[in-house]
């Protein structure tokens, strides 16, 4: 949300500075997030001042240019050439002093220098108004009628101060704060200033009849509805002040009476809509829900469908518009309109939001009523933009008003008890320090009694509901830096801390992870239904009930795509080396015993693709492969001390090839290489790996105990061995056969070389192992070794038809 600095010291007196103004506002809970300065016109007219003509002569060698003498306040007059034809002796000008840059209406922008025109000295430049910026006159210098000292900025003779726009983070429970008036209520707060209402006191209805008649058919979503009719205005264009103010805040003028509306509702925090009063079939403006099917053009050309459930503002024919959110194409304000029906209501919030987010529309209109406006402004709203329709519009105010409420919206009332004030706060404020600052929240005093208050919170404050909300109102407002700490802090704590916290160990993990070159992303978890299509799990799909949009509706069921994504998106920006991880969750439907349940998964995600290292005189680049994931995720096993797993082989389709790990039936990580097929279905133009791990079994099966054993005093022994086997047999067998014959004495199993070729047939593989024996308790001795060795050989010659070469 952006506020105008100079807008808002139109409702609220204060002296603070657009800096100071921002660190107030942040401690009063509107997060000032950044403040920038807005010229009223192109560099500020930074640089020009007011100058005296003291002398002026014919050039010698140029007939149409003369030399000057200026007088700016300085020590020593300025000797400026000006080609001008009516400067003259005795004249208030605008001279652009040397190093000031110049805007004009047309054209690119220049700075002054000192230089010399035909062999005379120029130290600046007496200026036109299209020099500047502010016309298109070139017909010669501006001459200024003011008593303004020689060398004042010309700003100030404009009256051009430049502008502060203050864009504020807002949260959604401070719908009360979506506007100038909200802001500078909040600043009344933490002052001693009142806000200063804009002025309708001379507003007064007309004489002309009015031929519009109103009807609200929806009460419960349209609970007021006021209304008003103008005649014969003028479409035109906005005043400069105006205009202004919505450039400030970023929004486009486009006339007098739309701008007025914009005004009005960032001014006040209350949307309205004007419609040609004319165009209105029937004479008749009604408020209802029209039958689904309906159709609607509006603003944006788009042919709309309402659902049955959108409200409508209608005339005799159809809708016009759909109602707090979007007007109609046809029935709004055009050059040619004369007569203006002007709309200003209170909707139910929960109407806007569900209409808003079905049709994709965020409006500044639906921003604020899906939220909650304040249902005590339209009366004042529609007057306040009524006069000034008619001070920069003209026309004629019809004789009827319409204000349709048929069910008031009362206050909040909220029973208070100081102690639990003091309890929530931390800190004994006093009742009257906390009246006071209930006072000045426009929050009444009902009642008071021993310990208890009763107050009433005006409705424009729709999170102010509960007792709780009335002691952060006072909180924010007291100050959180004002509430000091405790002069004894303590806390109690037991030796050990078995319970496992999922947190701590991600911290941990990202932690290792980051030193091992990974970075972490973070995204969505809502993707596009091609994402989730690739698993052939449609019926197991969570489906958004309000998607934002046709591309992002559905909940994802794996990781995978969102790292593509984010791999993608790094390499079109020519970051190729990549390791990312994530983590993320996914959803799942199932349905048990009739019923739906969705399931909610925490994951690790692991992405690997590009080169292993980028390159350095140092070592040569390689490609990432399989074996730098394998050996990452047995890295993350290793961390979170998991060392008995069973492993087989993926079929999962996101893998051209791959393995699981299972601990206990579960699937704890699969990982692999990316299935081209995928990759090239995320526009991915290099080979990808994965790893998905699932977070709560990796947290679950994490030991938190550190096991230490002795050093063994006796020494290992190491055996080689060469298998020729058939390709279909995987090291992992030859691993688990090897550990199934000799359980006490093996104590790790390596393959350190893989030969396919020439010499083999080609089904055929060489597998070059090594074996680790050790006894804890003594030397081995050779008969013990080669006994060992010829079980092992013998099973691997049996068990995996291994030819032992020797």
């Amino acid at each position: 949300m952006k506020i105008s600095y100079n807008q808002l010291k139109t409702l609220i007196d204060f002296d603070h500075n657009p800096q100071k103004l921002g660190e107030i506002l942040t401690d009063t809970g509107l997060e000032v997030e950044a403040i920038e300065k807005v010229d009223a016109v192109k560099g500020g007219l930074e640089g020009l001042v007011v100058g005296h003509v003291v002398s002026c002569e014919k050039h010698p060698d140029a007939d149409k240019l003369n030399l000057t003498k200026v007088d700016v306040g300085g020590e020593a007059l300025l000797e400026i050439v000006c080609g001008a034809p009516n400067v003259a002796v005795g004249q208030k000008v605008i001279v652009a002093l040397v190093g000031a840059t110049l805007y004009p209406t047309s054209g690119e922008a220049f700075t002054i220098k000192k230089s010399k025109i035909r062999g005379a000295i120029s130290e600046g430049m007496l200026c036109a108004e299209d020099e500047i910026g502010l016309g298109q006159s070139h017909a010669g210098i501006l001459v200024l009628d003011t008593d303004l000292p020689l060398g004042s900025p010309i700003a100030k003779y404009f009256n051009l101060e430049p502008d502060y726009v203050i864009e504020i983070g807002l949260t959604p429970n401070r719908a009360d704060a979506a506007s100038h008036l909200g802001v500078a209520r909040d600043i009344k707060a933490v002052s001693d200033s009142s806000v200063k209402m804009p002025e309708v006191s001379g507003f007064s209805m007309g004489n002309s009849a009015a031929t519009i008649d109103l009807v609200v058919e929806d009460v419960i979503a349209c609970p007021r509805f006021c209304g008003l009719e103008i005649h014969n205005v003028e479409v035109k264009e906005s005043p400069e002040w105006l205009k202004r103010f919505l450039n400030t805040i970023g929004v486009n003028s486009i006339n007098n009476i739309v701008d007025i509306t914009n005004y009005v509702c960032h001014y006040l925090g209350q949307p309205m809509h004007i419609f040609d009063a004319d165009a209105i079939a029937g004479q008749k403006v009604i408020v209802k829900c029209p039958e689904a099917g309906t159709e609607l053009i509006t603003l944006d050309g788009t042919t709309r469908k309402l659902n049955g459930t959108d409200l409508a503002i209608c005339n005799a024919d159809g809708p016009m518009a759909i109602a707090g959110v979007f007007g109609g194409l046809n029935s709004g304000v055009k050059a040619t309109t004369k007569n203006i029906f002007l709309e200003v209501a209170y909707f139910n919030p929960v109407f806007i939001r569900k209409t808003a987010s079905k049709h994709g529309l965020k409006t500044d209109a639906s921003f604020r009523y899906e939220r909650g406006t304040d249902p005590n402004m339209p009366p004042f709203a529609i007057k306040f933009a009524t006069k000034l329709i008619l001070d920069l519009a003209g026309g004629q105010v019809t004789d009827k008003m319409f204000d349709i409420y048929p069910t008031p919206i009362s206050n909040f009332e909220i029973d208070l008890k100081i102690k639990n004030i003091d309890r929530l706060l931390g800190k004994k404020l006093g009742e009257e320090l906390i009246l006071n600052i209930l006072e000045k929240l426009d929050i009444q005093l009902i009642t008071k009694s021993e310990g208890q208050l009763k107050v009433s919170v005006p409705p424009y404050r729709v999170d102010v509901t509960r007792e709780a909300d009335v002691v952060e109102e006072i909180l924010r407002i007291y100050g959180f830096e004002n509430i000091e700490l405790s002069d004894s802090l303590s806390s109690d704590f037991i030796a050990e801390f078995p319970e496992k916290d999922p947190e701590t160990l991600k911290n941990k993990l990202s932690d290792a992870l980051a030193a091992m070159g990974f970075n972490e992303i973070q995204s969505l978890s809502i993707v596009k239904p091609s994402d989730n299509s690739w698993l052939n799990q449609a019926d197991s799909v969570v489906k958004l009930l309000n998607p934002l949009s046709e591309e992002l509706s559905e909940m994802r069921q794996s990781l995978l795509f969102s790292g593509l994504n984010a791999l993608v998106y790094n390499i079109n920006r020519r970051n190729k080396d990549l390791k990312f991880f994530e983590f993320g969750r996914t959803y799942i439907k199932n349905i048990v015993d009739g019923q739906t349940k969705i399931k909610e998964n925490r994951v690790l995600g692991v992405w690997m693709s590009g080169n292993i290292s980028s390159e350095s005189w140092m070592q040569n680049s390689s490609a990432v492969s399989y074996h730098n994931l394998f050996q990452t995720v047995s890295q993350i096993l290793a961390l979170m001390k998991i060392k008995k797993l069973d492993t087989n082989e993926t079929s999962n389709q996101a893998f051209a090839y791959g393995l699981e790990h299972i601990v206990r039936n579960k699937v704890l990580v699969k990982f692999g290489l990316v299935n081209p097929s995928l990759t090239a279905k995320a526009d991915l133009k290099q080979v990808a790996y994965y790893a998905e791990f699932d977070w709560d079994l990796l947290c679950k099966l994490y030991s938190s105990e550190n096991k230490f054993v002795e050093i063994p005093k006796y020494p290992e022994v190491r055996r080689d061995l060469s298998l020729v086997l058939n390709k279909s047999v995987k090291f992992d067998q030859i691993k688990k056969v090897a550990f199934n014959v000799e359980k006490k004495l093996l104590k790790s199993v390596n393959v350190f070389d893989v030969y396919q070729g020439e010499k083999l047939p080609d089904d055929q593989k060489s597998y070059s192992v090594s074996f680790i024996l050790q006894d804890e308790e003594k030397t081995l001795n050779d008969q013990q070794i080669d006994k060992t060795m010829q079980k092992l050989m013998g099973a691997f010659e049996n068990e995996v038809g291994a030819i032992i070469r020797k």
